[in-house]
């Protein structure tokens, strides 16, 4: 096991990405934010803290978005799928959404996210953050617009991120 992020860089790393976000959408007042549940949201909860406390904004529009049904192997294998909430309670029609997932690997779960997003509303433009863009493994032609820290991998590595308020501790751990 390697760490990858320990608790300060994960902190500057969140900084990073929330100036980021401000420096491209200033006021956000055509831009929401939405995690994908259930990884993502841990995440982009920790974004949405941020970009409200750096911009002195009350609301920054948030959302949780479950992707569940929209997977392409939710069909696959004898598991039963239970599926988090979506929680978005405003209109995406004509907004650039910003989608926030922890790690990109093959871009399946962000083509089912983008599937999910399409029922409520037709966004402006659909931008990308994550912590971990696991570069060299992809399987779809996605590619995150804004990218926490980018690890070279091979398939038999697994990534996994750890969260204070879930695990008791901030990581990003490198497993092989």
């Amino acid at each position: 096991m390697k760490t990858l992020l320990d608790t300060k860089q994960l902190d500057i790393t969140l900084q990073r990405l929330a100036h980021q976000l401000i420096e491209n959408h200033t006021q956000f007042k055509d831009t929401v934010l939405i995690g994908i549940q259930p990884r993502g949201v841990w995440l982009s909860d920790r974004i949405a803290g941020l970009l409200k406390g750096i911009t002195g904004q009350q609301s920054i529009p948030y959302g949780k978005l479950d992707i569940t049904f929209y997977r392409d192997d939710v069909h696959q294998g004898n598991e039963i799928h239970v599926p988090s909430q979506t929680e978005i309670p405003f209109s995406i029609e004509d907004k650039n959404v910003i989608l926030v997932d922890d790690v990109l690997h093959t871009g399946r779960t962000i083509r089912s996210a983008m599937d999910a997003l399409i029922d409520y509303g037709r966004p402006k433009s659909v931008e990308l953050l994550v912590l971990i863009d696991r570069r060299f493994s992809r399987e779809l032609p996605i590619q995150p617009d804004y990218v926490g820290r980018t690890v070279d991998t091979i398939i038999t590595q697994k990534v996994k991120v750890y969260w204070k308020e879930k695990d008791q501790k901030d990581e990003v751990v490198l497993i092989d």
